[in-house]
This record gives structure tokens, C-alpha cells and sequence, in this order.
């Protein structure tokens, strides 16, 4: 072959794999990193871009300022272990695999899709920090094979109680802290047990929240080269509901310290600003990093407030204009706060952000972060994906759904919630009690049981109340107490 035919080969040759290293390096910024951030019982009206009058998030109020609310943002369920659930396999409470909190070894099984697996198998490097909580593994490393490359925290829910721990779990393996607890709660500390480290401490080295920050930064550091999958399980603001009226533990009150408020509400206080701190944290990160633009941040709670530690949660009003809180099905047990943040994607709006007002819940995420990443989602899901309004384009209708969001709750004689476009119905007990009847589009509030006024809505509501429910032998309704 002639001196000059061969160097134009070489030429096309190289210039083919320039592109095709071109082509991959802009097929993986294609698909963005995606960090959910979960808090732990936080109230609806507990954020500044919610409502709240008296608590300060100027960080998470910032993220919605040029970011997306969601006014119509649902919890998997009203308690952390189902919510989770619902969360990491997309599919709803009538379906899911956990429905309550449970000391049972009742978990998600390693073959089971779930955010991090569908998003593994999609090349992303994956993380969850924090509290798993999602029912209670008989294993410690329940994360690790669900998909999580890397875990680090609390596996059983309990033991996220306490701040202060004497162990966390990181990838299967006991880390031992410098915390004390109290004789009473020794017996608890043998890692195997199914609510092992709760406690108590009386010697406190090391908060746990604190430590689950560094972790994800260092996750984010590690991996800011690839496609990464950060689930930052916060446990705050929850109670250490072991401390009785204490149970609000942090390690500095600050400015709070001198309110003429209750010590659990101080503590309360500081947890807030502590979750809209490292919030922050991780965002200047990103934008350290020069990925900023290049992932997908979404804060939002597990449920409803909590009233347990010794805090009220209409002391800062942390349900809003909702009625009800954690273990309700009414709005302030589900309804939660919930922002996107995305610079260059999720488009700012006015001064109080873009604000999406339709209804989606935490089982949209499967096909919203399979969608992102270029995958299909796994079959029998109940999901809806969002990724087109956080790209800005228009909906088809403001209630429309393919799949049904729906609700149970098996404690306090049990209950069901169904939402159906505008309308939301609740029975209680499941599958017996009474219908009640709300239009979320004017009554958030559910002050007007429009049940006795609508009955052929009633009835459709009750059937859709039994068809979502499928049997399980691991979840049986009790029969209510007379």
C-alpha cells in the first residue's frame, strides 16, 4: 500500500477512535448523577420554601429557588421501613415487599430490582449513607446486595434511634465507635440482634449524623469521574425515642441555646439547620467539582412529622396546612416537602422557584432515575417517571397517571389511601370501614368528606381500595380492637 494511502488510514483510524472516545465520554455525561437526599420524619411545612415561619433553611430554600418544588410530593407510606420500600423497588403498599416496621427478617431479597440495581447494571457507581432501615435484615450486608457498591450506617431501624451508637455497619462489617451507652442498653449492643445499638449513650464521641456526611462527600469525591448513585438516608430529624423526652440528641444547640423554647424543641431546631447544612455541603461540592450541572439533586422525607422524643410537631406548625402527621394517611402523614435541583436542567421560575403541582410519589423515582440514565424500568412496577417536567417539558394533564398511587398502614386498627386524579380517599379500617372522600385541588386541608354528596366517586374509590391491595402472608390486617 502506497506511503500515502496508509497515512490516511491511519488518519480515519485515529480520527474514528477520537470520536469514539468522544462519543462514550458524552454518552456518560448523558446520563447524570443522581444524589437523593432523605430526611427522617420531616414535616411538610418544615422548610422556609414550605411555609415554615420561625426554623431558617436558607440552603434547601435556595436549591428551590433555582430548582423545582413539588407541592404534591408523596412518602411511600406514613412510617420509615415501608416508605423505604416503596422508594428502592418502585412499587406501591399493596405491593411492595416491606408494609411495616417489623422486627421480622421480612427484607428486600438480592435478585429483587431496586434504584441502586437497575442503576448499577446502568454503569453508575452506587452509595447509600446512613439509615437502611429497610425492614430488619438478618444480614448486614441486606444494601450491598440489593446493588449498593458502598454502605455505610445503620441497617436496622432501631439502632438509627440512636445518635450516638457504639457501632455502624460499613459493607457488611462491624465498626466499632467511641460511644458509650447506658448499662440498661447493654444487652441491645450485640450487632446480631434484630434491634441491635439502640440505646442511650453516657459517653459521646462520635455523632453519627456527622459521620454520614463525611462519608458522602468522600463518595462524591471518589467518583466524580463517573456516573454515581448517592441515597443519603439522613436520620434526623427523628427522635431517639429510647431518651423519653430527650430524645432530640445533638451536639450543639448554638444559636437555639438561648430560646425560650423546650429542650426538645431546641434540639429539634438544631437538627434542622443541620440537615440544611450538609445539604448545602454536598451542592458547593458538586459545584467544587465542576459537576454541578451535571447531577440531579432531590431532597425530600420519608413521612409526615413525628411527635416522639419529647417534640410537638405543631410547635413550629411542622405539618403546615396539612392535617395529621407520622401514622396518619391524611396529608400530613404522606404530603412531603420535596425539591429538585439540577442547574442548566431544572429551570428557575419566579422567586419562589418552578413549582410542579401534579402528583407523583416515591415509587415515580424507578422510572424517573431508570429514565435519566438510558435504561429500561423493571417490569411490574407501579411508576410514573417526572424526568420530563424536571427537563421543562410540558405534561400532557395535570392529574393524569398510568399507575395508581396507593397506601397501608397496618397499625392502630389499619387504614388504606388511594389517590385517582383530583381525588383522595381514605378507609379505615382497610377493606370495612367507612369511605372518606377529599378534592386535593381545593382542600389539602381534607376538611369536605364529600363522600355522602358523591357516592358513585365512593364506590369507585372502595374498588380501587380493593383491587390495589394484593395478599401477603408476611402482612395481615388485624382485626380492630372492641
Amino acid at each position: 500500500m502506497p506511503l500515502r494511502s496508509t497515512t490516511a488510514l491511519l488518519l480515519i483510524l485515529g480520527l474514528m477512535m477520537t470520536l469514539g472516545v468522544a462519543t462514550d465520554a458524552y454518552a456518560q455525561r448523558k446520563q447524570p448523577n443522581i444524589v437523593l437526599i432523605l430526611a427522617d420524619d420531616l414535616g411538610y411545612g418544615d422548610l422556609g420554601s414550605f411555609g415554615q415561619q420561625t426554623l431558617k433553611t436558607p440552603r434547601l430554600d435556595a436549591m428551590a429557588k433555582h430548582g423545582m418544588r413539588f407541592t404534591q410530593f408523596y412518602a411511600g407510606c406514613t412510617v420509615c421501613a415501608p416508605s423505604r420500600s416503596v422508594l428502592l423497588t418502585g412499587r406501591h403498599m399493596g405491593r411492595t415487599v416491606v408494609r411495616g416496621n417489623s422486627t421480622a427478617p421480612i427484607v428486600i431479597q438480592p435478585g429483587q430490582p431496586t434504584l441502586a440495581s437497575v442503576l448499577k447494571g446502568a454503569g453508575y457507581k452506587t452509595a447509600c449513607i446512613g439509615k437502611w432501615g429497610v425492614g430488619t435484615p438478618d444480614n448486614f450486608t441486606n444494601p450491598n446486595d440489593v446493588g449498593f457498591d458502598h454502605f455505610f450506617g445503620y441497617v436496622n431501624m432501631w439502632h438509627a434511634h440512636n445518635f450516638y451508637p457504639e457501632f455502624l455497619i460499613r459493607n457488611g462489617k462491624v465498626v466499632k465507635l467511641d460511644n458509650v451507652v447506658a448499662e440498661k442498653w447493654k444487652p441491645y449492643q450485640d450487632p446480631k440482634l434484630p434491634q441491635a445499638g439502640r440505646g442511650v449513650a453516657v459517653k459521646k464521641g462520635q455523632y453519627a449524623p456527622d459521620l454520614f456526611i463525611e462519608d458522602a462527600l468522600s463518595f462524591i469525591k471518589m467518583n466524580k469521574d463517573k456516573p454515581f448513585f448517592l441515597y443519603f438516608a439522613m436520620n434526623v430529624p427523628h427522635a431517639n425515642n429510647e431518651a423519653g423526652n430527650k430524645g432530640m440528641d445533638v451536639p450543639d444547640l448554638g444559636e437555639f441555646a438561648s430560646k425560650d423554647w423546650p429542650e426538645p424543641e431546641k434540639g429539634f431546631a438544631a437538627m434542622i439547620r443541620n440537615i440544611d447544612r450538609d445539604t448545602g455541603r454536598i451542592v458547593d461540592l458538586l459545584k467544587e467539582l465542576g459537576i454541578d450541572k451535571d447531577t440531579l439533586v432531590i431532597f425530600t422525607s420519608d413521612n409526615g412529622p413525628h411527635q416522639e422524643g419529647g417534640h410537638k410537631a405543631d410547635f413550629f406548625d411542622s405539618n403546615g396546612p396539612l392535617r395529621g402527621i407520622k401514622r396518619d394517611l391524611t396529608e400530613g402523614g404522606i404530603r412531603v416537602p420535596t425539591v429538585a435541583y439540577w442547574p442548566g436542567t431544572v429551570q428557575p421560575g419566579d422567586d419562589n422557584g418552578t413549582v410542579d403541582d401534579a402528583h407523583w410519589y416515591f415509587g415515580d423515582f424507578m422510572a424517573t432515575f431508570a429514565e435519566l440514565a438510558g435504561v429500561e424500568p423493571p417490569d411490574g412496577i407501579d411508576s410514573d417517571s417526572f424526568a420530563g417536567p424536571l427537563k421543562g417539558q410540558p405534561r400532557e394533564k395535570r392529574w393524569n397517571r398510568k399507575s395508581k398511587m396507593y397506601w397501608e398502614f397496618y397499625e392502630r386498627g389499619s387504614a388504606q389511601a388511594v389517590r385517582f386524579g383530583k381525588w383522595k380517599a381514605i378507609r379505615k379500617p382497610m377493606f370495612t370501614g367507612p369511605i372518606e372522600l377529599y378534592d386535593m385541588s381545593n382542600d389539602a386541608g381534607e376538611k369536605r368528606d364529600y363522600a355522602k354528596r358523591r357516592p358513585d366517586l365512593a364506590k369507585h374509590a372502595a374498588n380501587l381500595l380493593d383491587k390495589m391491595h394484593e395478599p401477603d402472608l408476611n402482612w395481615k390486617v388485624r382485626a380492630p380492637r372492641r
